[in-house]
This record gives structure tokens, C-alpha cells and sequence, in this order.
């Protein structure tokens, strides 16, 4: 069972003094490839002294292609974590590079009975080299390989059970992907191993040209957050935090954003204990 870490936040020096400042901080993601480990900031140190849980979370590992994970980027994301006292690393279910070349986004893995069984052995090798749960997390893509064999949910909830690895659950990034597919979130979420739920992520986005581009730079809107409402309603997450990678808002609109997170948690909480069935 994953701890309770509350309501937190993605650590990002430009929103460090409005987090600092933050009383009631459950919890700060901090991104391994954005910390040199002899150039800790001052800001995220002294979280780590007042006590606020940390969870380290990897961009560069490529668990989804079809090169094994790099010994030194794996080496980089323990060496950060044991730095900052975390217990718990995440990474997204993606590949980054192929044969040396860095593609510099998330993309999409197929979604094959042979893809499956290559990201099975790279995250059961990851695994025997990070001493800390590992988390997988979803991500949201605008292209999707063409032959799945499974959708998107079904796909991630064999991989999750067969490698025995914990689910950062990115509720945007599900909306996003549903939204512009034209397939309904809520009935992926019953398929969803919810109860390997680590962590979820909540973000902006914006509409452009009718596609919803998932972009962490905009305030969090209606959807995500009924998906999230929805989430809440059927288990009791152990974190739930907002990320915002670009457009740093001012501090009262940062607390905005926080509190309309509080309040879908909230409401799927009240729907849950109100309809134990």
C-alpha cells in the first residue's frame, strides 16, 4: 500500500518561493534530469529539511523503446532520489530515443503483443536497479501507432500486473487522449488496476484547431477535473498533484488552482461515502 501524501505540487524553480511559502504542501515532485546533484537548489533543500515528502520523476529513461534503459540514467535518477530522501520514483510509459537519437518528447509506444513483452523486460531490468517503488505513468500523445492490439488502459493495467509496478495515474493526460480519439475516459478508468494507484498528476491545456494539446502552461479546466472528481469517487488516491511546466501563474492563481483540485477530490469523496456500492 503507497502512503497518503495529500495535495502537492511539481517543484520548478520559478514557482519555489510560492511553494515554500505553501503551509499545507503534501508532497513535491522534482524532475532527476532538472537536479545536478552538486548544485542542489537552497529552496528544494530546505523543503527536504521541513520534512516534505519528495518523489523523483524521470523523463530520459526510455522504458517503451526498444534499446534496454541506460545504466547511467538510471544511476542519475537513484543518486537524486537518495539525495532528496525520496522512497518512491516515477517514469512514463514512452520512448525518447531510438539507435542514439533523442526525439526530445514522450512518444507513444505501440501497442503490441511484441512491444508489450520488449517494455516488460526493460522495466523488470529498471526495477532490479532502482531501490525504490517504481511508478509508470500514461501519457497524453496527439498520433497513436496503427495494429494495437489493446486500447490504451487495457494495454498499461497487463503491463502494470505483469511487471508489479505501481500506476502514477495522469487524469489530464487520459482526458486529453479520450478527447481527442473520441473514446469515453470513465469507462477506461474500470480498467485501470486502481488499486496499484501511486500517485496522479493533474494538468492545463488548450484547444486548438478541436485538438486538446495537454500543455502544463494553462489552468486546469473542467475535464480533467471531472475526470478527476470521477477518480476520486471510486478510491481514495494516495496524492494528487498539480503540474505546471510553463506560464508560471502569480501566487493567488496558483492557490486557485490547488484549491480546484482540493474540491474535485473532495466531491468524488463525498460521491464515494455517499454511494458505498
Amino acid at each position: 500500500m503507497m502512503p497518503s501524501l495529500g495535495l502537492g505540487i511539481g517543484w520548478r524553480p520559478e514557482l519555489a518561493l510560492a511553494i515554500e511559502r505553501r503551509e499545507a504542501l503534501g508532497f513535491v515532485e522534482v524532475t532527476a534530469e532538472n537536479i545536478r546533484l552538486d548544485d542542489i537548489p537552497p529552496a528544494l533543500t530546505r523543503l527536504v529539511t521541513r520534512g516534505v515528502p519528495v518523489i523523483v520523476h524521470g523523463l530520459s529513461l526510455s522504458l517503451g523503446g526498444a534499446e534496454r534503459p541506460d545504466a547511467r540514467r538510471l544511476d542519475h535518477l537513484v543518486r537524486v532520489a537518495q539525495r532528496l530522501g525520496a522512497t518512491l520514483v516515477s517514469e512514463h510509459l514512452a520512448f525518447v530515443r531510438a539507435e542514439g537519437v533523442e526525439a526530445g518528447h514522450l512518444l507513444p509506444v505501440p501497442r503490441t503483443r511484441e512491444a508489450l513483452e520488449v517494455i516488460v523486460d526493460n522495466v523488470a531490468l529498471a526495477k532490479r536497479m532502482l531501490p525504490f517503488p517504481l511508478a509508470l505513468e500514461n501519457i497524453a500523445t496527439l498520433v497513436e501507432w496503427p495494429g494495437a492490439a489493446m486500447d490504451e488502459a487495457s494495454f498499461l493495467a497487463e503491463l502494470l500486473e505483469r511487471t508489479d509496478t505501481a500506476l502514477l495515474f495522469d487524469v489530464s493526460n487520459m482526458y486529453a487522449n479520450a478527447r481527442n480519439g473520441g473514446w469515453d475516459p470513465v469507462a477506461a478508468l474500470g480498467r485501470l488496476p486502481l488499486a496499484r494507484l501511486a500517485y496522479v498528476h493533474v494538468a492545463g491545456g488548450t484547444v486548438r484547431e478541436d485538438l486538446y494539446h495537454d500543455t502544463h502552461a494553462h489552468p486546469v479546466g473542467a475535464g480533467p477535473l471531472a475526470l478527476l472528481e470521477e477518480l476520486c469517487s471510486r478510491i481514495v488516491p494516495p496524492g494528487v498533484m498539480l503540474e505546471r511546466d510553463d506560464g508560471f501563474p502569480r501566487g493567488s492563481e496558483l492557490e486557485a488552482e490547488m484549491e480546484a483540485i482540493r474540491m474535485a477530490v473532495e466531491r468524488g469523496a463525498a460521491r464515494r461515502l455517499g454511494n458505498p456500492n
